[in-house]
Order: C-alpha cells, then sequence, then structure tokens
C-alpha cells in the first residue's frame, strides 16, 4: 500500500480548533497557584506586593480556558450552568475570606465565577451570532460590578477571535495590557515602582502570553470538577486561618 493510498485509508484527526495551547489542564493548574498566592497575599501579607504580582498570571489564563471550553463543549447551557451554580456557592465564601468582618454587606461583592458567566455568555453570543447574549452580558458586568468588570469580555474577545492567529492574539494581548504602564500610582503599594516611575501592577498579566499562545504538551490530566470545586474550597481554607489567627 502506497503512501497515499494510506493516508486516504487511515482515519484523520480533526483539526484543533484553536491554535493556541491546548493544555488545559497544566494551565488551569498553574492559574490556581498563583490565585492562591495571590489571595494568600491579600489576606495575610498584604504589605508584601509581590504576592498580587504573581496573582495577575491567573485570571487571563482562567479566561483563555473559559474560551477553549467554549469551543469544544457539547452543551453550552450546561457549561453556563455549572459556571452559575458555583458562583452561587462561592459567594459566601469568598465574602467570608475577605471580608468576615461585614459577610452581609460584601454578599453583593461578586466572585470570579460570576464574571467568567456572563463574560462566557456574551462570548457565546458572538460565536452564535445571538447578539443580544453579548449585550446582556456587558450589560450585567457592568450593572453589578463584578470582579475584573469588562476584562473578562475583553479577553476573552481577543481569545476568541485569534483562536487561529497566536501571533495576531499575543499582539492584542499584551497592548491591552500596556496601559498598565502609564497607569500606576506612587501611593498605591501594588504598584511597581521603576526609577520613580509607578507602573500599574496589571502589568504582570504580560507574563502570562508565553503559556497562553506557546503550545506545551504536558499529557496532565485532572478531573474537571476539581477546578471547580478548588475555588470554594481554597476561600473556606483561608477563613478558617484567618479566623484561628484573629485577622
Amino acid at each position: 500500500m502506497d503512501a497515499e493510498t494510506q493516508s486516504q485509508t487511515q482515519p484523520q484527526s480533526p483539526a484543533p480548533r484553536l491554535r493556541t495551547n491546548l493544555d488545559t489542564d497544566l494551565l488551569k493548574l498553574i492559574a490556581i497557584v498563583c490565585m492562591v498566592v495571590d489571595h494568600v497575599g491579600t489576606v495575610f501579607f498584604p504589605q508584601y506586593p509581590a504576592f498580587r504580582w504573581v496573582g495577575r498570571l491567573a485570571f487571563p489564563i482562567f479566561c483563555y480556558c473559559l474560551t477553549v471550553g467554549l469551543m469544544y463543549t457539547h452543551d453550552i447551557r450546561r457549561y453556563l450552568g455549572r459556571l452559575a451554580i458555583f458562583a452561587v456557592i462561592s459567594q459566601p465564601f469568598y465574602a467570608l475570606a475577605f471580608h468576615p468582618e461585614a459577610f452581609w454587606a460584601n454578599l453583593t461583592n461578586w466572585n470570579i465565577f460570576v464574571t467568567l458567566f456572563f463574560s462566557l455568555l456574551a462570548i457565546y453570543g458572538i460565536k452564535s451570532r445571538r447578539w443580544w447574549w453579548f449585550v446582556v452580558g456587558v450589560l450585567a458586568i457592568n450593572l453589578l460590578n463584578a470582579d475584573y468588570a469588562n476584562t473578562g469580555i475583553i479577553l476573552t474577545l481577543i481569545f476568541y477571535l485569534c483562536r487561529n492567529k497566536p501571533w495576531l492574539g499575543a499582539m492584542l494581548y499584551v497592548l491591552s495590557y500596556l496601559p498598565a504602564l502609564w497607569g500606576g500610582s506612587l501611593e498605591d503599594p501594588l504598584a511597581l515602582v521603576v526609577g520613580g516611575h509607578a507602573v500599574g501592577f496589571e502589568i504582570f498579566a504580560i507574563l502570562s502570553t508565553p503559556l497562553i499562545f506557546l503550545t506545551t504538551r504536558s499529557g496532565l490530566k485532572i478531573p474537571k470538577w476539581f477546578f471547580y470545586a478548588f475555588y470554594p474550597g481554597h476561600l473556606f481554607i483561608i477563613f478558617l486561618v484567618r479566623t484561628a489567627l484573629g485577622i
């Protein structure tokens, strides 16, 4: 059998729906580690901004994995449903971890699942050409003043629209964070001060660029429910530790 005939008889692997990094379990693992560092720094070591700088890598990676999920999910309603359920489950733990002294007042200080839910809804509106869902997502994030606000929608748009052009996606991604170079304040304890000039700490999100746009093949496989459950779980542990320490 010659090579041409053999290639015709063998099943062909489907083309990837994105040309960016599909090693999402590795990316999610990196993201949750960065997130934990960020949250630990926020609660226990606020005087050390490096914890928060590391945390800037997490949210863009989560948004990217959300985009990959949109392209590969078999049921968008279930996907949205999972995000909604864990948004509700996580909310009291979010308030306890960061604002236990004002728990009830901060129940509407929305957690990241809320942002991811409406970002997914908005990008699904673009993908399916049901533009009203995009409008609903944008309006909801702004009306609710959700965590990271419109950043989630902007990032998911970049990742989705440039899914087959990694070079363009990487360029737009980096450009979206360049305003941080002149967006800092010397009065902000989280800012990076270089030669007397304050750079917004969001600039560290650029470090996620190679993770998202360069292909890795770790072969890592982690149950998806682990990542969902980890978020409220680690918030509850932070609450227990700060309670034990009397913080």
